[in-house]
């Protein structure tokens, strides 16, 4: 996965911390958006929609960790990855910002190599492999650049956990997958979710693909589920 394009939102009060981050993360290839604070950070998220949240923990008025917790409680940015930085380096700290929904945390002072190691790192873990690349079968296309679903030319409407699901399926064809994979591939290990949460987001994806392409999305007794072109 390339860094190209990538868009990072470096959130600090301190602007020379700021502009050490975006200069190292420029020459990497990434593009940085800055903010000083919780209120503007939030609305740079919500318009421009980052790939990458650098979050430092001390902040003016709601703190970082508040801010992690509220952006992973809302559906629309739940899935953007954070980096906490922090000058705490205590492990109860380390553990309350991991617990909040960070996805790494990195304690100053750090080196940009580092830095930048790191978050290559977790945009791999949160980018699967092939991501990128659009996908199409039988006439159901899934672009993960722009993030949209088609069947034979037709929009479909779906929301950010049915996508991950189709995704996953789509790039994972032909296998079948239990109720506790898909929740490990989907969700991600550290979400405690029912498993019979899954079934429900699978009724909801075959709705959203409805009678043209449902059908790929087979249920496999005593197992779980599995995308197949093949008949079940």
């Amino acid at each position: 996965m390339t860094s190209a394009g990538k868009r990072v939102l470096i959130v600090d009060d301190e602007a020379p911390i700021r502009e050490m981050i975006a200069v190292a993360l420029e020459m990497a290839g990434y593009q940085c958006i800055e903010a000083e604070n919780v209120q503007d950070a939030h609305s740079i998220v919500v318009d421009k929609r980052p790939d990458m949240i650098l979050l430092d923990w001390m902040l003016p008025g709601v703190s970082g960790v508040e801010f992690a917790r509220r952006l992973k409680r809302e559906e629309t940015t739940a899935e953007v990855p954070i980096i906490m930085l922090t000058a705490k380096g205590e492990e109860e700290n380390k553990v309350q910002g991991l617990d909040a929904g960070a996805d790494d945390y990195i304690t100053k002072p750090f080196s940009p190599r580092e830095l930048v190691a790191r978050l290559k790192a977790v945009l791999r873990r949160a980018t699967p492999m092939g991501v990128e690349e659009t996908i199409e079968v039988n006439g159901l296309i899934l672009d993960p650049v722009c993030h949209r679903v088609m069947s034979d030319d037709s929009p479909v409407d779906v929301g950010p956990t049915e996508y991950r699901l189709l995704q996953f399926f789509m790039t994972h064809q032909e296998r079948a997958y239990s109720r506790s994979q898909l929740l490990d591939q989907v969700w991600g290990g550290n979400v405690y979710v029912e498993e019979r949460t899954v079934d429900v987001h699978i009724r909801r994806l075959r709705k959203a693909l409805g009678a043209t392409h449902e059908h790929l999305i087979q249920t496999v007794r005593g197992t779980g589920y599995r995308f197949s072109t093949k008949a079940s």
